[in-house]
């Protein structure tokens, strides 16, 4: 089975979007490397999902923040499979800050939230591309936000994160080809325990519907909806690259 099949690294896939992305994947024929930082439970519990489909996971704790981390995991991948077909660039932090708050912000966090959303991308596409480039039609892709690109965000730390990220998918689109595409997908709100920990639950369902109110598609995007575009670059569009796809219920045409 292993031999079938392609491979795919979902980083941060123990929960939410990353965990919707890697049983997608593996229900179109993708091996899957389940990697958590702090969620093992969680993530036992996406793997099984995983091989619920009949395809085979590997659990893998690693920080994408750091170098030696990310090539350990691309190391795995291959040691198990021989092969890295896929790298989803899912793992992602932020601190919930207003925005006119600029003292609720210090350097820290920028390095903290840059590390894992923005170095962290790049580490673990460097640790992948012998790899990527050797299957011949390899995929990246980023799993972005709307911050970058309007602005508008859980903090201004995390929207500068999210630019420099989908401004690298464009640079790594022109140097990783003609063997593998970059492309990045920029959600809105996802219905996602993240967000209800941003929130809070006393004000979530309340924010939820205002949402809804403003948004053209009366939506809020479920994990499963960034799963089907994920899908869509991955399994087709060969000759897209460097885009950006913004899935987000049209909310970045009223904000």
């Amino acid at each position: 089975m292993s031999a079938e099949r392609k491979v795919a690294i979902v980083t941060g896939s123990a929960t939410g979007t990353g965990a919707a992305i890697a049983v997608a994947l593996a229900k179109n024929g993708y091996n899957i490397v389940v990697n958590y930082t702090r969620s093992e439970t969680e993530a036992k519990e996406t793997a099984a999902e995983v091989e619920a489909t009949g395809a085979e996971a590997l659990l893998f704790q690693a920080d994408v923040s750091k170098d030696e981390d990310c090539r350990a995991m691309a190391a795995a991948a291959v040691e198990k499979w021989g092969r890295i077909d896929a790298l989803i660039n899912n793992a992602g932090r932020t601190k919930f800050v207003a925005h006119e708050d600029l003292d609720g912000l210090d350097a820290q966090d920028f390095h903290d939230i840059y590390a894992v959303n923005t170095i962290g991308p790049f580490q673990m596409t460097r640790a992948c591309a012998p790899h990527l480039k050797a299957s011949g039609a390899g995929r990246v892709i980023m799993i972005s936000s709307v911050a970058g690109t309007h602005g508008h965000g859980s903090s201004l730390a995390y929207v500068a994160s999210k630019g420099g990220l989908n401004s690298m998918t464009k640079g790594l689109a022109r140097v990783m080809g003609p063997e593998v595409t970059v492309n990045g997908i920029c959600p809105g709100m996802i219905e996602t325990r993240w967000l209800r920990a941003g929130w809070g639950d006393d004000n979530y369902e309340k924010n939820r519907q205002a949402m809804i109110r403003k948004v053209p598609l009366a939506t809020v995007s479920q994990p499963e909806d960034i799963a089907d575009a994920v899908l869509w670059f991955v399994l087709g569009t060969a000759p897209v690259t460097g885009e950006l796809l913004i899935v987000d219920g049209g909310m970045h045409l009223v904000s």
